[in-house]
């Protein structure tokens, strides 16, 4: 219905259409709030999903490969973020970032971000780790590869689909993010999903939906890379 509803030439969304045109999307190409909006997201997207992997990578293989004393706890403060609400958590985000001052830049959209995406990252690649084949490791070790080497060219291949799957997801949570991202956006820094939501404020036009006929499309572009590369009810149950 979206679809149909983004080449109507009504002045408002309502189905059925009463035409056909193309002149939304050219709207949308044109429109400077969402350009600027889309390139913010992207570049929050990008540094998101890099950081989450960093963190997010060394974080998993300490839970599944390692014990030690305060080990449920790391779990679960790596956890927690997903069981609670996004206004709960943007709001003691914003409490914790303020007097940083890094609340409207860049570095705390990615920060503020990173609370919610980091924990994908680590079950995805808990995931791969607890599902991998370990004799491949035992028999590097024991032809004399160092733990780093071993790591580098055996245990990362081997959970690379998992890994990307999780900066994938990483970067899609962040692109779409708009309730955290609400408390954190600044005049320089906003967000598309929060251009959005500003936009419907005051206008209902074919536009908005142009506009979420695009997102949809990115985002099975990239479902489709996940399941390529590692299958996603795999990476994901």
């Amino acid at each position: 219905m979206v679809l149909v509803i983004s080449f109507d030439t009504q002045s408002t969304m309502s189905f059925p259409p009463q035409g056909f045109t193309f002149q939304w999307y050219e709207r949308l190409a044109q429109n400077a709030e969402f350009i600027h909006g889309f390139q913010v997201s992207a570049v929050v997207g990008v540094g998101v999903a890099l950081l989450a992997l960093l963190i997010g990578v060394p974080v998993a293989i300490a839970l599944t490969r390692h014990e030690f004393r305060f080990r449920e706890a790391m779990s679960g403060f790596f956890l927690s973020p997903l069981m609670v609400p996004a206004i709960v958590l943007g709001l003691a985000l914003l409490l914790v970032l303020a007097p940083l001052k890094i609340t409207g830049t860049y570095g705390g959209l990615i920060v503020a971000h990173l609370a919610i995406t980091v924990p994908y990252v680590v079950r995805t690649t808990s995931m791969s780790l607890m599902t991998m084949n370990r004799s491949c490791e035992e028999a590097a070790r024991t032809l004399g590869a160092s733990p780093w080497r071993t790591f580098t060219r055996v245990t990362l291949p081997l959970i690379a689909p998992g890994v990307l799957a999780g900066g994938v997801i990483a970067f899609l949570i962040s692109f779409d993010e708009a309730v955290i991202s609400l408390f954190v956006v600044g005049p320089q820094a906003t967000t598309l999903p929060v251009e959005i939501f500003h936009y419907v404020e005051s206008r209902t036009d074919p536009q908005i939906a142009a506009l979420s006929v695009v997102l949809i499309a990115i985002s099975v572009l990239f479902m489709v890379v996940i399941e390529r590369a590692a299958g996603l009810k795999k990476v994901l149950r």
